[in-house]
């Protein structure tokens, strides 16, 4: 497939235009005009990018790109080591944030509710970020904390009461901490997020309801994943993902 075909898809499956970001969604650095294999990741970091490298992607696609508002845009140092890398082998950047995030189908939040076991009933707040699930069976916060271990292959700070009924919940997954406010207004039991910071302990406690934190890396493995399931059902071209190992 060409470059600019892979860009209108994306654009269009994702409705970025409609998102206010931190970074530019779509094509981030420009390399070979045609596409045929592409390296799907979470982060476009120096061992991603050598990782696409080592297996001859022309492409890669993840979730968090480069050029940050709250970074310097000089590019030195790391950022120039990156993209450098790309520039050197014609590699394409596509990144995809918050449109990711909200996608309602290969999103983030609905793809991480769906592999825990939950069903997304509304998603709400700004640009659609927060979604609120319902649980398909009853569980105590023990349990789920143990379903997350499992699918998450990661162990979560869970606060709260470890035999506390768990059926509502609210997920936002990444740096989502700072909606856990707005998501108690919903009536949650519990709330899963990537992060978390000293605050929540605090919040949880006084809300009586559970706050987990199941890491930023973690927790966002799954829409790039879908999107490249969606990408190889529509065009001939083989994305392959790498999951770097990443503890936060």
């Amino acid at each position: 497939m060409l470059r600019n075909e892979l860009s209108v898809y994306i654009d269009a499956l994702l409705n970025t235009q409609q998102f206010k970001d931190y970074a530019p969604n779509g094509l981030q650095v420009e390399g070979n005009s045609e596409i045929h294999k592409i390296l799907c990741a979470v982060t476009a970091s120096r061992a991603v990018i050598e990782k696409a490298i080592e297996i001859q992607a022309d492409t890669l696609l993840v979730h968090h790109g480069m050029f940050w508002k709250n970074e310097p845009p000089c590019i030195v140092g790391w950022k120039k080591q990156r993209i450098l890398l790309l520039l050197q082998h014609n590699i394409n950047l596509f990144a995809y944030h918050l449109p990711l995030d909200a996608h309602p189908e290969i999103g983030n939040n609905a793809q991480l509710a769906q592999k825990l076991g939950f069903t997304v009933q509304q998603f709400t707040e700004e640009q659609g970020l927060l979604a609120l699930c319902f649980s398909k069976k009853n569980q105590m916060l023990g349990e789920l904390s143990q379903t997350i271990a499992k699918e998450l292959n990661r162990t979560p700070l869970c606060i709260g009461e470890q035999n506390k009924i768990i059926q509502k919940v609210a997920i936002c997954t990444g740096g989502g901490q700072g909606f856990f406010q707005a998501a108690l207004n919903y009536g949650i039991d519990a709330f899963i997020t990537g992060e978390t910071s000293e605050s929540q302990f605090h919040l949880a406690n006084e809300a009586n309801t559970a706050f987990i934190s199941a890491g930023h890396h973690a927790t966002e493995r799954y829409g790039i994943q879908a999107l490249a399931q969606k990408i190889q059902q529509n065009f001939a071209v083989e994305c392959v993902f790498f999951d770097e190992n990443n503890p936060i």
